[in-house]
Parts: structure tokens; sequence; C-alpha cells
């Protein structure tokens, strides 16, 4: 008993470590954000919300910001509205060659950022896509439909067949079965696949550095050229409001659904 008891608060102490460890950078760019220096010192040698102010009225990282969520927010619509069928055909269907779709569907995710995003700038450069709208989205749905086509298959495999049977059985058309039936079923799934997306789009760096242009630069390439040239902490007052951004996004999909309902099929 005494042993169990140890080896209970050993593991309890290393997973805490682990967890301060991963938890320590944010905690140091949340310091900073709030520095009252004019450059980035740990610890600040004074108090002030200067950076969040400056922030709030430089236009680059602003313009940026407004992007990355436009970009964001069309990539995970279409990411659900490609993915979803792609995802039901290879949880539910039996055809030659499904393996091979599964596997061109899951190949983004075996290529390095860096060699991908060459080919797309290579690809795009004829047809005009490059630092434009719909460039940015064609290239972060590279990134985003494998993921959520993975999670949606996995999703739709794990969900109970006998509901569906039974209102087939009852007459309903496949199609009814689907949106009343499947779909309600393949919610949390969903809202989690699109949030997921969304965060992957808002985030992505490497890609957005070939494909982006003067003309549409997204809010992580922003902050690329802003520390290439500058020290102060505005960069982490952002960095502190981007991280806040996430976690209201995981709360929102935890009160609406549930974490663990949402990605633990």
């Amino acid at each position: 008993m005494n042993t169990g008891a140890g080896a209970s608060r050993s593991l309890a102490f290393a997973a805490a470590g682990v967890i301060g460890l991963l938890l320590a950078p944010v905690v140091v760019v949340v310091v900073i954000s709030f520095s009252a220096d004019s450059f980035i010192v740990f610890p600040p040698s004074g108090w002030s919300l200067r950076w969040y102010e400056r922030l709030l009225s430089h236009r680059p990282l602003m313009a940026g910001l407004q992007l990355s969520a436009t970009v964001a927010a069309f990539v995970a619509v279409l990411s659900l509205i490609l993915g979803l069928p792609a995802a039901l055909a290879l949880a539910r269907g039996n055809f030659p060659g499904r393996e091979a779709l599964r596997a061109f569907f899951l190949a983004p995710l075996l290529l390095p950022t860096l060699v991908l995003g060459l080919a797309l700038l290579l690809a795009f450069q004829p047809f005009g896509l490059i630092a434009t709208l719909p460039g940015l989205v064609l290239a972060h749905l590279t990134v985003t439909l494998p993921f959520v086509v993975r999670m949606m298959a996995t999703n739709f495999a794990t969900l109970p067949d006998d509901l569906e049977a039974a209102a087939a059985t009852l007459g309903a058309p496949p199609l009814r079965v689907f949106f009343r039936v499947t779909l309600p079923l393949a919610a949390p799934g969903l809202a989690a696949s699109g949030a997921l997306a969304f965060l992957l789009s808002f985030d992505e760096t490497v890609i957005s550095l070939f494909v982006s242009g003067p003309r549409a630069s997204t809010l992580p390439v922003e902050m690329v050229r802003y520390v290439e040239g500058r020290t102060d902490p505005m960069i982490a007052a952002l960095s502190t409001v981007l991280v806040c951004g996430t976690l209201a996004v995981a709360v929102a999909v935890e009160r609406m659904i549930g974490l663990t309902r949402a990605v633990g099929r």
C-alpha cells in the first residue's frame, strides 16, 4: 500500500513538473507583455499597459490579424464542407481505391511544411494566386483538410449503427438519415474539427511566408517581420492576446459540447 501511494505521489510530482515546464514560457511571455521597459527583459523593472495600447494602433499587425481571421474562417468552413463527405466515404464506404483515397487526403501530413510551401509557391505563381485571399485559403486547406478528414473519419467510424439502421428500417431515405441522425451524432467531432481547422489556419506560418506578400500578409508573417527588427515587448502583448483567444475557443467548445466528447470518440 505504501509503495503504491509513493508511486502515485511521484507520478503526480512528475506530471506537475512537466506541466510547469510547458507553461513556464507562456507565463514569462505574459509577464513581459505588462513590462514598462522599452526592450524585452525579465523580470521587468516596472509595469505598464502601454504595449497593449501600441498594439491596437499598429496598422500592419492589426491588418494581419484581420486577414488571418478572415482566411481562417473561410478555411474552417471549406475544410468541413470538403472533409465531411470524404471522411464519411472513408469511414463507411467499401469501394475499390478507398485506401488510395485515404493516402491522398493524408499525404500533406507526411510532407515538411517547408517543402509544401515551396511546392505551393511554384504551383500558384502561374495562376496569380500569390498574395491573394483565394491563394492563402487554398494553401491553408492543404494543411487543415487532412486533419479534418482524419478526425471526422474516426468520428464516423465510432458512431453507433443501430440508430441509423432503425431510421432506415422505418422508411427514412439515406439523405434524411444522414441529416437527421448521423450528422447530429457527429456534431461534437464536427465542432472540434472546425475549431482545429480555424486555429491551424490562423497559426500557419511557414506556408504563409511562401504564398503571402505585401498585399496580403497574415498575422504570423507580420510577427516574424516585426521581431526581425525590434526587441520591444509589444510582440509579447500580441502573443498574450493570441493565447487568450485560443483558450477562449477551447472554453467555448467545452461549454457547448465538451472537449472530451468532441475529441475523445
